[in-house]
């Protein structure tokens, strides 16, 4: 099967609606290209660019893509093979009202640093710092079941997960709300730590191999986003503070493990707190998001 491409030059948005309608339709396990422009629109091209506070419009996601057969209750599958950086540098910002230390002693807002991209050693510079390139999807999501959200935004459709595991080598699971699930990614950075205390990674432009599918009224129904990594499946979830993002991750951990083991809710609980990690993926976005990672050794598959 031939791999089909799908830019932000087709289509991107802003904001995930239980309305969206597809830029392009796709078959269940069709192999994707997505062509991602960098968060901040190429507003910032020099160390002189900053921006005085987070635009309306920011996170472009390229999309929405329709899976055809795709319908409420069922899983999308979106393998992640590659991640490519399609520009020379990266960048990152503070901005003012933005950020884990926001309005803190000697933090300066607005101010942008930006990240050459050294293609041959395989890593950006931040001053005389080398960092390893490790690309991460920012924003990737479905449409919502009723309420909308922008790309600035996580929630249970996934949307601004900001989570480092959103990586090649790893598979993302989101439930499908609406006819077509309607994926849309972008807001990819070259290199991104857990948390993204300053509000941004290395924003980047990139390239992302994917390929899609869907799982049809699995056994267990996905509440939220999920991913999988050689090693665990991470449940993710968002909420107002670390404490409830927290509770729904460690609750949709439990609801795993107790449909493979057979144990009550209090059993899994219980084991959660033995063999569970918590995890953080970001604290700076209008809600907070964390992970709980249960190693495969002791969870197969939930579907």
């Amino acid at each position: 099967m031939s791999r089909r491409t799908v830019s932000h030059e087709d289509g991107a948005i802003y904001e995930f609606t239980p309305d969206l309608e597809g830029i392009a339709t796709v078959e269940p396990g069709t192999e994707l290209t997505i062509e991602t422009r960098d968060s901040l629109d190429g507003a910032v091209q020099a160390e002189t660019d900053v921006l005085e506070s987070v635009p309306e419009e920011v996170n472009a996601a390229t999309g929405p893509i329709e899976i055809d057969g795709a319908d409420p209750g069922d899983v999308l599958r979106v393998e992640i093979a590659e991640i490519r950086i399609a520009e020379p540098q990266g960048r990152v910002i503070t901005t003012d009202g933005f950020g884990l230390l926001d309005g803190h002693d000697g933090i300066e807002a607005p101010r942008t640093r930006l990240t050459p991209v050294d293609g041959d050693a395989g890593t950006i510079a931040f001053g005389d710092l080398e960092v390893p390139i490790e690309p991460v999807i920012g924003t990737i999501g479905v449409a919502p079941d009723s309420e909308s959200y922008t790309t600035l935004v996580p929630h249970d459709h996934g949307g601004n997960l900001d989570t480092t595991d959103m990586t090649a080598g790893n598979v993302a699971y989101f439930p499908v709300f609406r006819e077509g699930a309607m994926l849309a990614m972008g807001d990819c950075k070259a290199a991104m730590a857990d948390g993204e205390m300053c509000g941004t990674g290395s924003e980047i432009a990139t390239e992302i191999d994917v390929t899609v599918d869907v799982i049809e009224t699995p056994e267990l129904a996905l509440q939220r986003p999920l991913v999988e990594t050689p090693d665990a499946w991470k449940t993710i979830a968002s909420a107002e503070t670390l404490e409830a993002a927290c509770e729904l991750a460690n609750g949709d951990a439990i609801d795993l493990l107790a449909a493979e083991h057979g144990f009550d809710r209090t059993e899994a609980y219980m084991v959660s707190s033995l063999v569970g990690g918590l995890e953080i993926s970001q604290v700076v976005d209008p809600l907070v998001t964390v992970r709980n990672a249960v190693p495969k050794a002791y969870l197969s598959s939930p579907f």
